[in-house]
């Protein structure tokens, strides 16, 4: 969990803003952003692509509720098919911003995930709420959690198990290869992994095409009322309290329209603050959410671990301690240049790039705290931290800080070479 200080006034944010504020603006942003008259959105309607998940609630609710129209924008969120069309749409201009994968938007940077782009992360959508579910036929081998796992998986030859996540370089990948990892899988060499876009993955288990899948909710769930899988872990239980979706577009966008990205940015931060308020804001949302327009599913399929109640199929039920967050006073929010940090180091890990980046220097270019900030002052009420960086302990025991991300990506003993 974070260990970082917040400051609740608003008078000393203001202070603290002006006195960072040359550090982080871009070239000749500083003094138009605030000038009288200047600061109107460049651009009234903004189409911002989300993938049918729980997570895209803050985009969503951000344009049902009508808090784009509080600052001077239209959303026109555009529902899309899979992750990679997110990219492809998002990079070529297509969509201004997106309901986006952390690493998705971090592969790009490095030109890993497809062609090379410049991109800008403004905010944090979420923390937790997504999981690794297995099989049923698994749990009938006697298989419900890693260790068991494991040892099944040992006991074949070499790719007899098929895993699925969403991206190559997305979350769900990630807490996919840790888990198998730190149960002695090799995520590379022990099984086979592909790639399925969340709304498919419930159907492609369902066919036998994969024994387990990393995905973000409602398909966990909708796998275990279904009857087709139970959650061996969420990925909450991995890492309390995890970075997860990001509000994201080009840095070209955020250079070209400042104002909007501000507007923008503030808008979804109003809008998961609203989510936070109160479990009845979080059943409205579930209600909205569960709509053909947006994920097309039955409401108690969503609103349980929105509630944060869980059932993992196994017939353990508990309240999670780490569910589903969109803001809590603004620590979800705020784009931690730690968190941006901690992808590059599993990427380092498995082989995507073979040199150690520049872990603090990538990560602040593409977290705009600066514009966060301006997001969070046009609020008003938003509390944000006294630092860039927060202290996690990982399930591992591994503590995350990011004071030394080399060390910490070659401290693993399972890694790609």
């Amino acid at each position: 969990m974070s260990k970082t200080r917040f400051t609740l006034s608003r008078r000393q944010f203001l202070l603290g803003s002006a006195a960072v504020g040359g550090s982080y603006l871009l070239p000749g942003l500083r003094n138009a952003v605030w000038a009288a008259g200047s600061d109107a959105p460049e651009k009234s309607n903004i189409r911002v692509g989300f993938i049918p998940l729980t997570d895209c609630a803050p985009v969503v609710m951000a344009s049902v509720k009508g808090f784009d129209k509080k600052y001077g924008l239209t959303l026109q969120p555009s529902k899309e098919a899979s992750w990679a069309a997110v990219r492809d749409k998002l990079t070529a201009g297509e969509l201004d911003a997106a309901h986006a994968l952390y690493g998705m938007i971090y592969g790009l940077q490095l030109g890993i995930a497809g062609p090379q782009h410049e991109m800008a992360n403004l905010m944090t959508l979420n923390n937790n709420g997504q999981a690794i579910t297995l099989a049923n036929q698994l749990k009938d081998q006697k298989v419900t959690d890693a260790a068991s796992l494991q040892k099944l998986i040992a006991s074949q030859a070499k790719g007899s198990f098929t895993f699925a996540h969403t991206f190559p370089t997305s979350t769900h990948a990630m807490w996919l290869y840790y888990w198998l990892a730190n149960a002695g899988i090799d995520p590379f060499e022990d099984v086979r992994t592909v790639v399925v876009p969340p709304p498919q993955m419930v159907m492609n288990m369902k066919m036998g095409n994969m024994s387990g899948f990393c995905v973000g909710e409602p398909w966990n769930q909708r796998a275990i009322s279904d009857n087709i899988g139970f959650t061996a872990t969420t990925t909450q239980q991995i890492w309390p309290d995890h970075p997860e979706k990001i509000l994201a577009t080009r840095a070209a966008w955020v250079q070209e329209n400042p104002n909007t990205a501000r507007a923008l940015t503030a808008a979804v931060l109003e809008a998961a603050r609203w989510i936070d308020a109160s479990d009845a804001n979080r059943k409205e949302t579930a209600q909205v959410l569960a709509g053909r327009a947006w994920i097309n599913t039955k409401v108690e399929t969503l609103e349980g671990r929105m509630l944060g109640q869980y059932e993992n199929g196994l017939g353990q039920r508990w309240q999670d301690a780490h569910g589903m967050r969109f803001f809590r006073d603004g620590e979800v929010s705020f784009p931690w240049i730690s968190d941006g940090m901690w992808f590059l180091t599993q990427m380092k890990r498995w082989g995507m790039v073979q040199t150690a980046p520049d872990y603090a220097a990538v990560a602040r270019q593409i977290n705009r705290i600066d514009i966060y900030k301006q997001a969070a002052s046009a609020v008003g009420g938003i509390s944000v931290p006294a630092g860039e960086m927060r202290s996690s302990t990982l399930f591992d025991g591994k503590v995350w800080d990011g004071s030394n991300p080399a060390a910490y990506a070659d401290s693993f003993a399972l890694k790609r070479r």
